[in-house]
């Protein structure tokens, strides 16, 4: 009879729990949520799972609902996965859900309060994306720098030829050169320079990043774990948080001094015009807050585009009749006297539908970055109390079959004629106030990248190519891509004819 009690009680103790939950959430209209939820943990345990998050909400979404809450440790979070209520959480709402959480990973790399990702709704955020938009992101700026995006992509097309042509049986791998081909971009339309050193640097921080983050965000649901050793995840991520600052904190001095010797140089750079204001107002443009605005912005840029476009030729090695469409296209108009330019993506529309279609199966932030309610609010008709996470499910959205004819497949021509996001279902770089602003400068260097590569070889796939995502807030495929490559005949001309 004992044994009975021992089993019976915390079973009827939960259900309990449970009932009193329920008639809360349907007194105070709160959202649908799962059932059961268990005291401390709340959903947490649904997550137990080695699906990628995106995925795990998804299946809830399906179960429960467009509209879910959760109760995830002691937050409380919603989770929107259908694209008419996340056009009314950024439009009627916007302002309500402009603010980020206080989490531990943007406190541990210093981003809460100086950063663009991660700072509070108001001045000091509007101040920063005014000079990210206006001295780098802008179509403006974009368009100028234009001659860096086609110089790194000529290096790139040598970097291939020279491997094809050392190791002609052998395959290369994808993600880490795409990711130094990005990042050379993004530093040199920063800084003015190359820094061939701070890719391996920004590689090495970005899987460690990778590895400690989702330990990390365990203490921001479950607040007692750092009894359990939680801390030494914060130990791993400031030791490079300090690795990070170290080599920026080196760029900024190096071009402190460039900016004294000469103030006369015709065409800034995003840190010279920064170092100006820093001279007019040294409290407010510190060196921390420049420091982690360039960081942001180079690692930002660097993973999620690196990671699209290894994602996009993915697709197109397994579906060689897309690759070689766009091959052809391409030499239609550009022919074999010249490589491809930034002056020819606006003619090239099937290159543009790749990406989207890309980004559509793939968005670079498949729950966006979270939001949090500053205020109580209505969603969906329900009730959204102060504090609430908002997670919004853009890959649900964009994966959804009910929204997209087989919507599983790679279908790039599903992209003739779209109209963007006046037809709500396709929004990978976010919605409103805090949507990513560096949507152009993506499109753009994925869409000469692609071009590129395209256009100087043929391309083999190895065996089958394995579609498997990673887990994290960026998701990348968990085995990367390899192919073997063989330049094309007439890419020793166009290297040539480069060089002159």
């Amino acid at each position: 009879m004992d044994n009975l009690y021992f089993y019976v009680l915390p079973i009827l103790f939960l259900f309990l729990y449970n009932v009193r939950l329920y008639f809360l959430h349907r007194i105070q209209n709160l959202p649908p949520a799962p059932f059961p939820s268990l005291p401390f943990l709340g959903h947490l345990y649904l997550f137990i799972t080695r699906k990628p998050l995106h995925r795990a909400f998804s299946k809830l979404s399906k179960r429960y609902g467009p509209v879910v809450f959760l109760q995830l440790g002691s937050r409380r979070a919603l989770i929107v996965s259908s694209p008419v209520i996340a056009q009314e959480c950024f439009t009627k709402n916007d302002i309500i859900f402009a603010n980020r959480p206080n989490l531990l990973n943007g406190k541990v790399f210093g981003y809460n309060y100086t950063s663009l990702a991660w700072s509070p709704y108001g001045d000091h955020w509007r101040n920063l994306r005014r000079i990210s938009s206006l001295h780098l992101l802008s179509s403006h700026k974009v368009k100028m720098n234009s001659n860096i995006q086609a110089d790194e992509a000529r290096i790139l097309i040598r970097k291939f030829v020279r491997f094809a042509n050392d190791n002609p049986n052998k395959a290369v791998e994808f993600k880490w050169i795409l990711f130094e081909f990005m990042f050379n971009v993004i530093t040199r339309m920063i800084t003015g320079k190359n820094y061939k050193l701070g890719a391996e640097i920004f590689r090495e921080i970005t899987s460690e990043i990778s590895r400690v983050t989702m330990e990390a965000n365990v203490e921001d649901f479950l607040p007692f774990m750092k009894w359990f050793g939680f801390k030494n995840t914060e130990k791993k991520m400031k030791l490079i948080q300090m690795k990070r600052d170290k080599f920026m904190q080196n760029i900024i001095e190096e071009h402190r001094s460039i900016v004294l010797e000469d103030d006369n140089v015709k065409e800034k750079s995003t840190l010279q015009i920064l170092l100006d204001l820093q001279r007019e107002e040294p409290e407010y443009y510190s060196d921390e807050t420049i420091r982690n605005l360039l960081l942001v912005l180079v690692h930002g840029a660097t993973h999620t585009t690196s990671v699209t476009m290894e994602w996009a030729f993915s697709h197109l090695l397994d579906n060689p009749y897309i690759l070689r469409r766009a091959q052809d296209d391409i030499d239609t108009l550009v022919g074999k006297e010249r490589l491809i330019d930034e002056s020819d993506i606006a003619e090239l529309p099937y290159l543009r539908c790749i990406v989207n279609e890309t980004l559509r199966l793939h968005p670079p932030l498949p729950l966006l970055l979270p939001h949090v309610s500053s205020g109580e609010c209505t969603v969906g008709g329900f009730r959204v109390p102060l504090g609430t996470l908002l997670f919004v499910n853009v890959w649900a959205v964009q994966n959804d079959d009910e929204k997209w004819v087989d919507a599983e497949k790679f279908k790039p021509e599903r992209f003739e004629g779209f109209r963007g996001k006046d037809e709500l279902k396709f929004f990978p770089f976010g919605w409103g106030r805090r949507a990513c602003p560096g949507e152009n400068l993506a499109m753009r260097v994925v869409e000469l990248a692609l071009g590129s590569l395209i256009q100087c070889f043929e391309w083999e796939k190895i065996g089958k190519i394995d579609m498997s995502e990673d887990k994290g807030i960026v998701t990348s495929k968990i085995h990367s891509l390899i192919a073997k490559c063989n330049p094309r005949p007439s890419v020793y001309n166009l290297i040539n004819f480069v060089n002159k």
